[in-house]
């Protein structure tokens, strides 16, 4: 029996299905005749939570007037659960006409493209309603678009990841994270692949990213086959004989379902339009995501270290393991190459050297307004040159450059630090004290751009970012100075959840890789580099004195 004080929720259960998530449906019912104009808009919000699985009852909360007008398309308003239902004065004597306001603070956005962008803010809304005889009271107009609360949006979305292929010649996995409504008439796991078959989110559009399903792909059925095994048929324009296209393929297909909880673990067998594919087992790494290495290193009076597991363990090779003074903001490029190389910043610009015996210091990038070098997976030296308004890229390969690349969204900005991702595609940038964007480079005939610039965090008047490090290729760490002190945040750049970390001492600069954070702090008896503990809740000291400076590969 549906009751008539209002709408209920049902839950869907998909227990031991590997392929499902359990949830609850939010199940709307029509408005009542005894309702009055706030228990109408109520129910009139809860209509909107089910109108993607039953569209029939938000259309009789409405005129016909209000009806020809309204659609649902458009981003999807997200507002906290309390929101006020408050009638406004004068009211109509006759009663033919109800005027209400609804008051919210609105919490974020789901975009068209299922992007979530965090927002605040007061959402302020008139009503009108008019009384129905015998039939209860109807809204006379409503806004194009939803409006879920957040509990709505706990109850029937999920933040997924989803993995495309870098649109540079390094071919990674790059994770774009949407928030992905359940839906009673299929599995989570055909709901990744269906929206996987799609563009990316407007942050990765440009080239930034590629995707191995070409167009016309079509997810034919997804089962499960016995206790370890789920199977997947295909059918499209795929060229079956096309072995980069498998293995990327297969990559978008594990990491999108594992890392989303979804089949983990289990062997995935891919069919082409019901004949056999390819078999991809749970234990098969081929390196798709960051791949730099995670060996620790720290500067002692100029000269580069490595880090072992309880604290000093060497210094490197050539001039780099050397004391030098004057160098700063040190940065060490991808790992484990034949060309490995650590950069830092001198007072009249940057310099490089080979982590190697016959390796030399070598200025590479003339200049006084540079903000510290940044490493790209290609092995390139990446700077912002403030004064003059130029992204700068240098290539030790081959000793060219450095060359201009395009970044018209930085033009007039007080950029203070760019910052790439091991994924080689997202830029983290800061700018003046306050802001940190993140934009991605993205590729096209004209060659490569930095753009698609987003907020992902601002400070308020009187704090201060104090340094960013990318913790992985979908978190940022954040160092906010206080009055009171510091704020560490470790922020998802997708859809901006964050979590913060407790500082013991003052922290002055960070480094991140493999799940790993490094700090250098500074305290009453010296500067010192401690480690985050796996419980994300304290730190340990690994190096007591005389270090500090941090860093792991691509850092």
């Amino acid at each position: 029996m549906i009751p008539v004080s209002g709408p209920y929720t049902v839950s869907e259960v998909g227990a031991g299905d590997p392929l499902t998530k359990s949830f609850q449906r939010m199940i709307a019912i029509p408005p009542q005749e005894g309702w009055g104009p706030e228990e109408t808009i109520r129910g009139l919000q809860a209509a909107m939570a089910a109108y993607p699985d039953d569209p029939t009852i938000l259309p009789q909360y409405l005129t016909a007037e209000a009806l020809a007008k309204w659609s649902p398309a458009g981003p999807v308003t997200v507002i906290e659960d309390g929101f006020e239902v408050v009638p406004q004065t004068p009211r109509d004597t006759t009663g033919a006409v109800e005027k209400l306001q609804v008051k919210a603070q609105v919490v974020a956005s789901i975009k068209e493209d299922d992007s979530y962008a965090p927002t605040a803010g007061s959402w302020d809304r008139p009503f009108d309603l008019v009384k129905v005889q015998g039939s209860g009271y109807r809204v006379k107009s409503l806004p194009t678009g939803l409006v879920l609360t957040n509990s709505d949006v706990m109850r029937a979305y999920r933040p997924t990841n989803l993995y495309y292929m870098s649109g540079n010649s390094q071919k990674q996995l790059v994770v774009d994270r949407v928030r992905l409504r359940l839906k009673p008439t299929e599995s989570f796991a055909q709901t990744i692949l269906e929206r996987l078959l799609k563009p990316q989110t407007a942050a990765l559009e440009g080239g930034a990213v590629t995707s191995s399903f070409p167009p016309g792909t079509k997810i034919e059925s997804i089962r499960w086959s016995g206790e370890e095994r789920v199977v997947i048929n295909l059918s499209g324009p795929i060229d079956a004989n096309d072995l980069s296209t498998e293995d990327s393929l297969r990559a978008q297909v594990r990491y999108s379902l594992s890392k989303n909880e979804v089949a983990k673990g289990r062997v995935i067998e891919m069919q082409l339009d019901g004949e056999p594919y390819f078999i991809d087992r749970p234990e098969s790494d081929e390196g798709w995501l960051d791949d730099s290495g995670d060996s620790a290193y720290y500067v002692s009076k100029g000269a580069v270290h490595y880090m072992g597991k309880d604290g000093p363990a060497g210094v490197v090779p050539g001039p780099a393991g050397q004391p030098r003074d004057g160098y700063s903001n040190y940065t060490l490029s991808k790992e484990g190459t034949a060309t490995s190389f650590v950069a830092a910043t001198t007072s009249t610009g940057i310099s490089v050297a080979k982590l190697a015996p016959e390796g030399q210091w070598q200025e590479v990038i003339q200049g006084t307004g540079l903000t510290p070098p940044t490493w790209h997976q290609d092995g390139s030296l990446w700077t912002y040159d403030t004064k003059n308004g130029f992204l700068l890229r240098y290539d030790p390969a081959t000793g060219r450059g450095p060359e201009r690349v395009s970044a018209p969204k930085l033009q007039g900005l007080d950029v203070t630090r760019l910052r790439i991702a091991r994924d080689g595609v997202r830029v983290a940038v800061t700018t003046g004290k306050n802001t940190v964007q993140i934009g991605a480079l993205t590729h096209d005939v004209s060659g490569t751009m930095l753009g698609n610039f987003q907020s992902l965090t601002t400070t308020e008047t009187g704090k201060e970012i104090l340094d960013v490090a990318w913790a992985d290729d979908e978190h940022l760490l954040v160092l906010v100075g206080i009055k009171a002190g510091q704020i560490l945040s470790q922020i998802n750049v997708g859809d901006g959840e964050t979590v913060g970390i407790p500082l013991e001492d003052q922290l002055t600069r960070l480094a991140a890789a493999g799940g790993r954070v490094l700090g250098e702090f500074s305290t009453d008896q010296g500067v010192k580099v401690m480690e985050l503990n796996q419980d994300r809740q304290s730190w340990t000291a690994k190096i007591e004195q005389g270090a500090g400076t941090p860093l792991f590969p691509l850092g």
